[in-house]
């Protein structure tokens, strides 16, 4: 199924500077001084290329930026085409955003290399959210002016029962020096191997030929390499060429330090606005537990997670929160008949459909373009944007489950926007793929 090429990738020289100083997280989530910290630490950081804000046409000064360090020997295509191995060694810190009790140190692998572009309906690359025509647009216009990608896409596929063809990785680069490592400004560790071996590089090829990959993170950026590669088709680019591929990491889905935090959901502007009504509106749905103390938030969620019951919390400010479970599953099945009972069955699912939409009146289009939500991992800013009077509520989430999204994916279907945060993020500047 997925077709996958070994690449020559392009990466910074020591001219540019130390890795820690011109790489950094993905641009979604980089705010303007973020990103004018990172260009005064170095004026080589990806994030100029990523996330350009120069000049009247910021995007042709991208491209000519990226010529320019080209020309300069700032940034230089490896020799030989490899297919790359990367990994994030990372502290999962219960810091009162996450659910649990203690400190966890982890580790993901995953391999970076070229797969071939496949239209969704194809069933080979499956995304599984909706994405928004703005950040689309974006990244077209980035791509147009640089022909070049400067961040992975994220994947997950499965190995079935292990009876793929897929070489020893952690083996095979066992005995090899990374060819990148740094350590970046939250502690998080990151390392890059390069495979050359063309028998295990065949092997990785064979293995991959009988999986799907379902998009983890970068839908816009997927979407984006299709719309660019039609563009070029229409305008004579051959089937074949550098265009028909995107550069894409590829992990394990059973991968044991592979982690989905929630996002949760913030709700503005509302006019009359009733939390009391709120939770009398919802009690033909819902169970409803009100006055927990916010010190008994992640334990209370836990709890519904372990015990497969579809459960989120209501806060309106101080210290206490409302639980909400789904009394009865079946209402969805109702609801939503023409849905598969996994994406009916899924927490966003059910906060949207009965409570965003049906009981606030926050339609899908208003969703999309966040007139009246906003979107957040972080727990700490439900909790201080509410108190802050910034919000006039928060519903926080647990985690959706990785079989889930694979289910949701293979049923052709989409989840609501923001409906799950892959962690860690890939760092951006490690590798890019120059597509002409």
């Amino acid at each position: 199924m997925a077709e996958i090429r070994p690449f020559r990738a392009l990466r910074f020289t020591p001219k540019a500077g130390k890795a820690e100083e011109v790489t950094c997280p993905p641009y979604d989530i980089i705010g303007e001084e973020q990103r004018k910290g990172f260009l005064m630490q170095n004026p080589h950081n990806i994030i100029r290329l990523e996330l350009p804000r120069d000049g009247a046409d910021p995007y042709k000064q991208a491209g000519k930026v990226l010529k320019g360090w080209l020309d300069n020997g700032i940034l230089r295509q490896d020799d030989t085409p490899a297919v790359y191995v990367y990994e994030i060694r990372f502290t999962l810190e219960r810091d009162g955003d996450n659910l649990g009790t203690q400190d966890e140190s982890r580790s993901i692998m995953g391999l970076i290399s070229l797969v071939k572009l496949e239209e969704f309906e194809n069933g080979v690359v499956l995304p599984h959210e909706e994405t928004l025509s703005k950040a689309k647009t974006d990244r077209f216009n980035l791509m147009q002016a640089t022909n070049c990608n400067f961040s992975c896409i994220y994947s997950l596929y499965m190995d079935e029962d292990g009876k793929g063809e897929m070489p020893d990785i952690p083996a095979v680069i066992s005995n090899m020096q990374p060819i990148s490592e740094m350590t970046d400004e939250n502690l998080l560790e990151h390392r890059l191997w390069a495979i050359t071996d063309p028998e295990i590089i065949s092997g990785i090829q064979r293995n991959m030929a009988d999986t799907r990959l379902y998009i983890a993170d970068g839908h816009h950026r997927y979407e984006t390499a299709l719309n660019h590669r039609n563009a070029l088709r229409s305008q004579g680019t051959p089937q074949g060429a550098a265009s028909d591929y995107v550069m894409m990491m590829m992990v394990e889905m059973n991968h044991p330090g592979l982690v989905v935090f929630p996002t949760h959901r913030l709700v503005r502007g509302l006019e009359n606005f009733d939390a009391t009504a709120l939770i009398k509106a919802s009690a033909p749905y819902f169970d409803v537990t009100q006055n927990i103390e916010i010190a008994a938030l992640n334990e209370t969620l836990e709890k519904a997670y372990m015990d497969g019951r579809h459960a989120f919390g209501f806060y309106t400010g101080g210290d206490f929160f409302t639980l909400m479970t789904l009394r009865d599953p079946s209402t969805m099945d109702k609801l939503l008949p023409s849905l598969s009972p996994t994406s009916r069955s899924l927490d966003v699912t059910i906060l949207h459909t009965l409570v965003l939409e049906r009981l606030m009146g926050i339609d899908r289009e208003n969703m999309a373009n966040q007139r009246n939500l906003t979107y957040t991992r972080s727990l700490c800013d439900v909790l201080g944007g509410v108190d802050k009077g910034d919000f006039q509520c928060g519903f926080i989430l647990n985690p959706t489950r990785v079989s889930e999204i694979r289910d949701v994916a293979s049923a052709g279907e989409k989840m609501p926007q923001k409906s799950t945060y892959f962690y860690p993020k890939l760092i951006t500047g490690l590798t890019m793929n120059k597509l002409d």
